[in-house]
């Protein structure tokens, strides 16, 4: 997909690398500041509030507004930035695997960027740092983490090694998804009382060495290798930690009341 697909002419290029803490405008460097500066997280869905997709919207929130957002939102900003500064970058989608199978919809958004690199920085289950190549059986390490795409019958798979096994994450096709395929599933994910994304809140940040997520009031901290690290927080507690760890002032941190810690 060539031109103005992703409209990133208008995009405010100085206000996102400054969000960012100015990275160097290169493909991987603001990949992985992408993900260090703007967490994943669904409060606008919980609190029933339109999800929109266009650049001027997603800048304001996630830029501007220093907000986060989940994946279509992620990633079309970043489809975006990468277009304003002369990539080719086609979009995908995935159907998200995490332990699941059956008939399951291709629901998640990602990026092939100059026909050779997978990018998505808007994966909530604990996804890439950084770009990998579109190639089959290459292990990549990422700070501790290691991803690998397989590849069959036309279908890609990343996995993850987590606990000595290649855990899948999520897998694709190479056909193409335009902007307006992308309303259609937001509305659906944003909306429909079976989504996962309605109904809790959920907040996740990848770094290096760890995945931190917020589940409602449940503090999780997983690492490639060993059993999560779980707890429950107050409100109180919740609203510091989204502050000093996710760098998220939420507007109402909603969801159910703790039950206990542990």
């Amino acid at each position: 997909m060539l031109g103005d697909v992703w409209n990133g002419a208008r995009l405010d290029l100085d206000a996102y690398l400054a969000r960012l803490g100015g990275p160097e405008p290169e493909l991987a460097a603001l990949h992985r500041a992408h993900l260090r500066s703007i967490s994943f997280e669904n409060a606008d869905v919980l609190a029933g509030r339109p999800i929109a997709l266009d650049v001027e919207s997603l800048q304001d929130k996630m830029v501007r507004r220093r907000r986060g957002g989940y994946c279509f939102e992620h990633n079309l900003l970043f489809a975006a930035v990468l277009e304003r500064l002369g990539h080719r970058v086609t979009g995908l989608a995935a159907r998200v695997l995490l332990g699941r199978t059956g008939d399951l919809p291709r629901t998640h958004a990602l990026l092939v960027v100059d026909g050779q690199w997978v990018a998505d920085v808007g994966f909530g289950g604990g996804g890439l740092l950084a770009p990998i190549p579109l190639e089959a059986g290459v292990g990549v390490a990422q700070g501790d983490w290691t991803f690998r795409l397989d590849h069959a019958d036309g279908v890609w798979t990343l996995r993850s090694r987590q606990g000595g096994e290649w855990v899948p994450l999520y897998d694709f096709t190479e056909d193409p998804r335009s902007p307006a395929d992308y309303e259609i599933l937001n509305y659906y994910l944003s909306t429909h009382p079976a989504s996962a994304f309605v109904g809790r809140l959920l907040v996740q940040r990848t770094d290096e060495h760890a995945r931190h997520t917020i589940t409602d009031h449940e503090l999780t901290v997983a690492t490639p290798d060993g059993p999560p690290r779980k707890r429950t927080l107050t409100s109180e507690e919740r609203d510091l930690v989204l502050r000093r760890d996710f760098g998220l002032e939420l507007p109402t941190a909603t969801g159910p009341a703790p039950v206990a810690s542990r």
